[in-house]
């Protein structure tokens, strides 16, 4: 029976796919590279045809994962206008979305310990995702005077550190974390309240 990623002709794609099931399950460092090659059918010698190592196989799927992301929030920025209101919530929403549904993705992106200046191409996949929440912040700050306005990498971090928040304590079914609000309802509420401090919506929002 042959290989499975040779047989498919795209052994590096099978590593990483099989990289990220190792990731839910295990964590970005509980699995070696010689799994990852077993799930993909290969020798762990194949692996580094491909990859140096094991943090470079992560960086792939953090790289692969962002590019996702970012096709998902412009999506949902471009869904959500033409308020800037709108658009910005559509983009926390999609963010609980993609954790849901990409969770190796998520992990290797987020919590792996992996930086995003590993690569270029990292760099780049999660640089446009971020351009993506700073230019919704942009628009929403644009009645604000200049010098009140706050920075819009700033605010953009304060929205990412909240959603990842979010997930992390009530998004992934973790024993003893449950909550009696939706994570939905929980993120809506937490922007709100951060919105309402910067006066961009009213108390009745």
């Amino acid at each position: 029976m042959p290989k499975r990623g040779y047989h498919h002709g795209n052994l590096r794609q099978a590593l990483v796919e099989a990289a990220l099931r190792l990731i839910e399950v295990k964590g970005p460092t509980g699995f070696t590279l010689s799994e990852a090659a077993k799930q993909a059918g290969v020798t762990p010698a194949a692996v580094y045809r491909h990859f140096e190592g094991r943090e470079d196989l992560i960086a792939e799927a953090a790289r692969q994962g962002f590019s996702m992301f970012a096709d998902l929030m412009q999506y949902a920025y471009e869904k959500g206008q033409p308020s800037a209101l709108a658009a910005f919530e559509s983009t926390g929403r999609a963010y609980l979305a993609f954790a849901r549904k990409h969770p190796g993705h998520y992990i290797a992106m987020f919590e792996s310990g992996i930086s995003v200046n590993r690569t270029a191409e990292l760099a780049d996949a999660a640089g446009r995702a971020r351009g993506i929440f700073e230019r919704a912040v942009t628009e929403l700050c644009e009645n604000i005077p200049p010098h009140k306005r706050p920075p819009a990498s700033m605010f953009s971090a304060h929205i990412l550190a909240l959603s990842h928040g979010v997930v992390e304590l009530y998004a992934r079914n973790t024993p003893g974390s449950a909550s009696p609000f939706s994570p939905e309802d929980l993120l809506e509420s937490g922007i709100g309240i951060y919105l309402r401090g910067l006066g961009l919506i009213g108390p009745d929002a």
